[in-house]
């Protein structure tokens, strides 16, 4: 299986399937979508009104990751659940955390 994301100049491109209004906020795994896409599934308790789901996101996977929430931007699907993020940082390293932190869910 390919990792959900690549690399862009200015950081990383994470892909991720966001379930809103979830019992938990909590990343759950990498599966392949309908289009044969990669994505990280994550739900959120937050419900997806007014930005909300958004920003749990954003939140969550700051944390997670352990980089700042200025850091990272939803540049595809700000109203769809299928979502591309934009971590913003040095590519490499962003890459090298990324891969360990995937291997560990």
């Amino acid at each position: 299986m390919t990792l959900p994301f690549r690399q862009r100049g200015d950081g990383i491109l994470l892909d991720i399937r966001l379930t809103p209004n979830a019992a938990h906020n909590r990343i759950e795994d990498i599966f392949v979508d309908g289009n044969g896409h990669s994505r990280l599934r994550v739900k959120v308790t937050a419900i997806a009104e007014k930005g909300k789901a958004n920003n749990a996101l954003v939140k969550l996977l700051s944390k997670s990751i352990k980089c700042g929430r200025g850091n990272i931007d939803i540049v595809i699907g700000e109203f769809d659940r299928n979502k591309t993020l934009l971590i913003k940082g040095d590519t490499p390293a962003l890459e090298k955390e990324l891969k360990s932190w995937l291997r560990k869910l």
